[in-house]
């Protein structure tokens, strides 16, 4: 019995090392991979920084504009680009699936550049609204990300996603740094103004690097396939993550100048606060990312991120007027936002089927954006009415819904199947 049994134990130990060779060479990007992910890591980011490279400094650019000292009207002016954003990401990812990425994304590109020159020209807090409503117009994320996962093979498809999530997380970190020192220099207005070109740059990158067959689906059983990408139970876990990601970001930049003033750092000098703070925060996430993809660790790895996150809050919340106590707050604060970043494209583009990835990564920026809205608008209101308490408690509640929702998710697929039957769990 022994001896019939040993040619199958060699003939698998072979296959075993042949999966083993062939593992190691679908898991290594191709040149046209890594071209397009380059190119569309590039073009997301340039797009995330006209909505991030205004965070540090807007909130006190807006006291030299009438009706700017109403901080409720400054947060509706930082959260008014998320609100179009919400809107308009499912439209966009769908006609993406319909009628193709490329055509999508350039049109968003032109919307958002009108946008930021109307807001580099508003003389009032009003028409700045207007612009930072127009710049929300553009709305493409949701057919970039589609685009990088059809240029990418799903063996190779959480790096690109990880590529594009720390792309952003160092346009955050680019804005951060750069706005102040910028300010001084260009003013707000002359910040809005580079926004917008290098938003008509972005379509240059796309057309010049970003080359390949684009696949297109044809839209099939619509009402079934909205229903499937809504009601997925695991998509709604990730959905309301990016919401929650976002509003307690956007709310935490309508208190942190002021804290920062307050403690004696002049608005020009806020970025010697900020570049320790992201170099720190960059540092202690990136071990966590290459954790992510191993076996076993995705969800751990998750799960533990939005701890971190909610940790970071909970110190904002008692820092008060230590500035210590901010910087540190701060660094754990965006650990954890910068390993989300990273994270949250990667798993939504393994939940969602290729037919569907458009819609489905409508869905996800939309969410993502509304919580932009939110939570700047939200922020605003507590901070005009009840104080830096209210708004960081505001967060904090938004972050223990979402840590309690994602201890219950299922770990992460290790590929995605066109076949996927969304709404298990």
């Amino acid at each position: 019995m022994s001896h019939d049994r040993a040619p199958p134990v060699a003939s698998n130990a072979k296959v075993s090392a042949a999966d083993s060779v062939v593992t190691s060479v679908v898991t290594k990007m191709t040149a046209a991979e890594r071209r397009a992910t380059a190119g569309l890591a590039s073009i997301f980011g340039l797009r995330m920084l006209g909505m991030f490279i205004i965070l540090p400094v807007f909130a006190l650019y807006a006291e030299t504009l009438p009706g700017g000292r109403d901080h409720t009207l400054v947060g509706i002016a930082l959260g008014a680009y998320g609100l179009t954003q919400a809107l308009l990401q499912i439209p966009f990812g769908w006609a993406s699936d319909r009628w193709g990425r490329k055509p999508v994304i350039v049109v968003g590109l032109l919307v958002f550049a009108l946008g930021s020159f109307i807001a580099a020209w508003a003389p009032t807090i009003g028409w700045t609204i207007v612009g930072r409503i127009v710049q929300g117009a553009g709305a493409i994320s949701a057919a970039v990300i589609a685009l990088a996962a059809d240029l990418t093979r799903d063996s190779v498809r959480s790096r690109a996603m990880a590529a594009i999530g720390m792309t952003i997380g160092a346009t955050f970190a680019l804005s951060l740094i750069g706005a102040p020192a910028l300010t001084p220099v260009i003013g707000v207005p002359g910040i809005f103004v580079l926004t917008g070109v290098l938003a008509l740059g972005a379509i240059g990158v796309l057309l010049r690097t970003v080359a390949g067959h684009e696949p297109s689906f044809a839209p099939r059983h619509a009402t079934s396939q909205w229903r499937r990408v809504i009601f997925d139970r695991q998509l709604l876990r990730l959905n309301y993550g990016i919401f929650a990601l976002h509003a307690a970001l956007m709310a935490l930049f309508v208190q942190v100048p002021f804290m920062l003033r307050d403690n004696g750092i002049a608005a020009g000098d806020h970025w010697l606060v900020y570049l320790p703070v992201l170099v720190g925060s960059v540092a202690l996430m990136l071990p966590a990312v290459w954790q992510a993809d191993r076996p076993g660790r995705g969800k751990i790895v998750f799960v533990g991120a939005v701890a971190v996150l909610f940790a970071g809050q909970s110190m904002l919340a008692v820092a008060g007027t230590s500035l210590p106590m901010t910087i540190a707050a701060l660094v754990v604060f965006f650990t954890g936002f910068n390993l989300l970043e990273a994270l949250l494209p990667s798993l939504i583009s393994k939940f969602a089927p290729p037919a569907i990835k458009g819609t489905a990564t409508g869905v996800y920026s939309s969410v993502q954006f509304f919580g932009t809205f939110a939570g700047a608008a939200a922020g605003g209101w507590l901070s005009q009415r009840h104080g830096a308490a209210a708004v960081f408690g505001f967060g904090l509640v938004l972050t223990a819904l979402w840590l309690a929702l994602s201890a219950g998710m299922s770990a992460p697929p290790a590929y995605n199947q066109s076949n996927y039957s969304m709404g298990e769990t």
